[in-house]
């Protein structure tokens, strides 16, 4: 009450109660906890009640009890209180699953199967196993990682097409040969040669380079096509030109390629 001399400043409530003093003022606002009367210099005293409260308060917050719902579970029955206790538990059970559940994504981002499916990590796994280097791989899943999103009805019928060319001999030494040949000049002689060869290879097998039912009549299909197909490309400028003329000789034989 007015002018009691007993009791502790809030700042000592704040600390003995291990909170901020804009926390007790929070929670004053919010009605969790009643504003106790001043002493004789004007200043708030806090009491044992107070304290009690402002611990209890604090307890229940912590527990995850939302800051709605203390005032009147504080207020409750003993029955009530245990209710409230036990749907309590059970959200900060469902919460402690999801961050279980994010947790164990974020573990899964370094095994690729947080974004790929388990037959594009197979293939993948085969890259490595038929001598491809890390780098390599690592950018066939960004590859796929793109494709999936920007083409999803495609993918299944892009990872089989992956599937049957590992099964080619021609096609693996030719693509390692590919990748060794970033390190050569655009303007080396070899490139046109090594892109002659591949688009050979490819074009024996015409019907794994069919798009996918609907692809070709989406309005931004080229965009999505070179998003996909020009990744990396930026810092390897033979990879470009070794892609460029590919395309253009399998535009040449009907393979109808959208223009990137």
């Amino acid at each position: 009450m007015t002018g009691r001399t007993a009791g502790v400043t809030i700042g000592q409530a704040a600390a003995f109660a291990g909170v901020t003093i804009k926390t007790v003022r929070h929670y004053h606002r919010l009605g969790l906890l009643a504003e106790p009367g001043r002493d004789t210099s004007g200043y708030r005293r806090y009491g044992s009640d107070d304290l009690l409260r402002l611990v209890q308060v604090r307890a229940l917050a912590d527990a995850g009890v939302q800051l709605a719902d203390i005032g009147v579970l504080l207020d409750a029955d003993a029955e009530r209180f245990a209710a409230a206790l036990t749907d309590v538990e059970q959200r900060l059970t469902e919460r402690i699953e999801e961050l279980t559940t994010r947790r164990d994504t974020l573990h899964r981002l370094a095994d690729d199967r947080a974004l790929l499916p388990d037959r594009a990590c197979a293939v993948l796994d085969r890259m490595r196993e038929l001598g491809f280097s890390r780098d390599y791989v690592a950018g066939q899943r960004e590859a796929l990682v793109l494709f999936r999103a920007l083409v999803p009805e495609g993918f299944e019928s892009f990872v089989a097409q992956l599937e049957h060319r590992l099964d080619d001999p021609e096609f693996v030494d030719l693509t390692q040969r590919s990748w060794d040949a970033l390190h050569w000049d655009p303007d080396d002689p070899r490139v046109e040669e090594l892109a002659s060869a591949l688009a050979d290879n490819l074009l024996a097998h015409r019907e794994l380079l069919a798009a996918p039912p609907g692809f070709r009549s989406r309005p931004d299909t080229a965009t999505r096509y070179g998003l996909v197909n020009s990744h990396g490309q930026d810092q390897w400028p033979t990879s470009a030109r070794l892609t460029a003329l590919v395309e253009a000789k399998l535009r040449a034989a009907g393979i109808p390629v959208p223009h990137q």
